[in-house]
């Protein structure tokens, strides 16, 4: 698991960094999920084996998952939260993410299944043959299980987002036959600015400089109020993904961004200005050792510079005197 896997898998276990993503993708970012609502729960799921060639179980283990309680006409309801953080497009996502949410429900299945056999031994439930046989009562509920992928990445998700995206046929009549999966998916560049006010922690703050990562000034960041109280955690999250190098006073909890991006883009621009300077004087002094016809070799070392370099501006410079 590589450095930026980790880093997001860490900041996305926060309880109210899950809920926020949730409520911005299903409720419109209107607060109906409830930090204190969530209770994480064991991310592993194992595939079991079947056939006569079958070996040992396999592991699964998501990113992120926890249940979410929720109150409805006074019923305890339960739903299952899950994230899978990409800072890259897996072209195989729907069926990853499939397989994920079947191994959760055939646990809930499994977990029924093991409860009934425990209160079995005192005789306290009675299942009928057909019960028994799929170790699933007829009045049995499911949690429902919801996944959410959110992309840290800048480029659009040109993936499949779904499986029927990812199958070799277009027959329509055969694929109304074939269950659909698609996924659910949080993708930077394809949310507006405007909407990621939606966004009330600093998830939304680190997907959107995400989105403009590449622009050459910080004019969209300019105003933007929620840029000025960065949590540490997630300007280092934005540093190791975009390769910013977004500096705050160590003894403070939060960074002002918007200062700090726009310094590091001036120092760049004026580092650039300072390097074209010198560029152009070195410039300068090769086509004087041209006009006194020097060899490549004896260029490159009055300038200090590989003989590649020096060919490369005497081509330039013949190419703007022609």
């Amino acid at each position: 698991m590589g450095k930026i896997d980790i880093a997001t898998k860490q900041y996305m276990s926060h309880k109210n960094i899950i809920a926020d993503a949730f409520n911005f993708y299903v409720y419109d970012g209107v607060q109906i999920i409830k930090p204190e609502k969530l209770q994480k729960i064991d991310t592993a799921e194992f595939m079991m084996p079947y056939g006569n060639d079958a070996k040992a179980a396999v592991q699964k283990i998501r990113d992120n998952l926890m249940i979410w309680e929720s109150v409805t006409d006074g019923n305890a309801v339960y739903v299952v939260l899950g994230t899978e953080n990409q800072d890259k497009i897996h072209y195989a996502m729907a069926v990853k993410n499939m397989l994920y949410d079947s191994l959760q429900y055939a646990k809930q299945v499994e977990e029924a299944k093991s409860s009934y056999r425990n209160k079995n031994k005192g005789a306290a439930i009675k299942l009928s043959s057909e019960e028994f046989l799929s170790g699933f009562r007829k009045e049995d509920k499911l949690m429902p299980v919801v996944t959410l992928v959110i992309y840290f990445g800048d480029k659009s998700w040109d993936g499949a987002k779904s499986v029927h995206d990812m199958f070799c046929v277009n027959d329509e009549q055969i694929l109304k036959y074939v269950p659909d999966y698609k996924i659910n998916l949080i993708e930077p560049i394809k949310v507006s600015d405007s909407e990621y006010e939606k966004f009330k922690t600093d998830l939304g703050s680190v997907l959107q400089f995400i989105k403009h990562q590449s622009d050459d000034d910080g004019r969209w960041i300019k105003g933007k109020r929620r840029f000025q109280n960065v949590e540490k955690e997630a300007v280092e999250l934005i540093n190791m993904i975009t390769g910013a190098n977004i500096a705050g006073n160590e003894k403070d909890e939060v960074v002002d961004v918007c200062r700090a991006w726009e310094n590091s883009l001036k120092n760049a621009k004026d580092e650039g200005q300072r390097e074209g300077r010198i560029a152009g004087q070195i410039e300068g002094k090769i086509e004087a050792y041209i006009d006194c016809n020097m060899t490549i070799p004896e260029i490159a070392k009055k300038v200090s510079k590989p003989e590649e370099y020096v060919r490369e501006v005497v081509k330039k410079l013949s190419a703007v005197s022609q």
